[in-house]
């Protein structure tokens, strides 16, 4: 049971005198790099299905470089 005990301890220490935390500044342009990427890669896949005609639906009027290549 000391062990625990000591292992908490050690986990309070830690996250309070040796964890460099961010400052709010930091946080926030973190946050909006993370969000444009995440937006930057959703975009990028959804043109790359497009382009390659990944949609799902057999009967859809494009279907891409996929269904060209499937058509000859």
């Amino acid at each position: 049971m000391s062990k625990v005990k000591e292992y908490f301890s050690e986990t309070v220490t830690e996250m309070a005198h040796r964890v460099t935390w961010p400052t709010w500044k930091e946080l926030q342009s973190n946050t909006i790099i993370v969000v444009v990427a995440s937006v930057l890669i959703a975009i990028t896949i959804f043109v790359m299905d497009f382009v390659f005609g990944i949609t799902g639906d057999n009967g859809s009027t494009w279907r891409g470089l996929l269904g060209f290549i499937y058509n000859l």
